[in-house]
């Protein structure tokens, strides 16, 4: 019995960051993802193509775009460490090795939960270190300009130093292709006015959530996530709670993605934002959660979808930043 507690106990210190992050919280769509990105519904959204370096580092000569996942060496040493810190927390709580008291199945189990902790904490930690610059300050994601070395006269190639070099202009990235696409039906879709307007969605989405009824912006959503709104919109007014959001500062919109399917154009766009965030019995007096003075920062990125062509936006998805 005794032994069962004490790994109750220990299973529940190792797991408990991944419980308090996992909670709800709150805004339009509760701080989770939902709705449909088409065929990229079970991807990561691209992240902006600007992220400053923070000035209290330096500039890091080569940094990689993608996450660094761990090798068969790292996730050991991970696993190692894990099984070390269960075997000394067995060896402290319970003492005599695996003669008696706990077992190696239960140092294993211990190990296991403990690493996994750390290694998500970790994720967590990498996931929120960059930050992004201003709506605007980025050239999404264009190329950079070629350079060429001027040619001798007579079309030669060579000059005195050698063979005189040319080097190739890049390609155009993902994001470009996909406004190129968009454009063969919309020609005069800009991406950066689409940002704008992408904000001031965002605004009255917001306000509808405080409200807690999105028939008020249907003709912005998508059927399904309006559904997926208003039903956490009915389970607030159930609790006779409201979810109330003040001094929202839109810090970033920027266009992360464009791409058609299925006869269809989807744009995404991403959001670092703060405001107000916290939640009230219905008479507003009483704080349930949040503050009412300490602003919060999030990162989201919300699609917008439409038939191929010239037309209005619907908002078909929210999906939180390193989910």
């Amino acid at each position: 019995m005794k032994r069962t507690m004490a790994l109750a106990i220990l299973a529940t210190l190792a797991l408990s960051p991944l419980l308090y992050v996992t909670e709800a919280w709150a805004r339009a769509g509760g701080g989770s993802s939902g709705g449909s990105r088409g065929s990229r519904s079970y991807s990561s959204p691209a992240k902006p193509p600007s992220s400053p370096v923070s000035p209290s580092q330096p500039a890091s000569p080569a940094v990689s775009q993608s996450p660094q996942r761990p090798g068969w060496g790292g996730m050991m040493g991970g696993m190692l460490g894990g099984l070390l810190l269960g075997g000394l927390l067995g060896g402290l709580l319970f003492g005599g090795g695996f003669g008696s008291g706990i077992g190696l199945m239960e140092i294993l189990i211990i190990g296991v939960l403990a690493w996994v902790a750390i290694s998500y904490l970790r994720r967590r930690q990498a996931a929120a270190a960059p930050g992004y610059a201003m709506a605007g300050s980025g050239s999404y994601g264009a190329p950079p300009a070629a350079r060429y070395d001027a040619q001798p006269s007579g079309g030669s190639a060579t000059s005195a130093g050698g063979t005189v070099t040319m080097e190739a202009p890049a390609g155009p990235s993902e994001l470009e292709r996909g406004l190129g696409h968009i454009r063969q039906m919309d020609p005069g879709f800009d991406p950066r006015g689409f940002a704008e307007g992408a904000s001031d969605i965002f605004f009255k989405i917001q306000g509808a959530w405080t409200a807690r009824d999105m028939a008020t912006v249907s003709s912005l959503l998508t059927p399904e996530m309006q559904g997926v709104l208003q039903r956490d919109c009915d389970r607030l007014r159930a609790d006779r709670k409201i979810n109330r959001l003040e001094n929202i500062a839109v810090r970033t919109a920027e266009v992360t993605e464009a791409w058609q399917e299925s006869g269809q154009d989807y744009v995404t766009i991403h959001f670092l934002a703060s405001l107000l965030d916290y939640t009230t019995d219905e008479s507003g007096a009483r704080v349930l959660e949040g503050s009412r003075t300490e602003p919060v920062k999030f990162e989201e990125y919300w699609t917008f979808v439409r038939p191929v062509g010239p037309g209005p936006f619907k908002l078909s998805a929210i999906q939180q930043a390193g989910r």
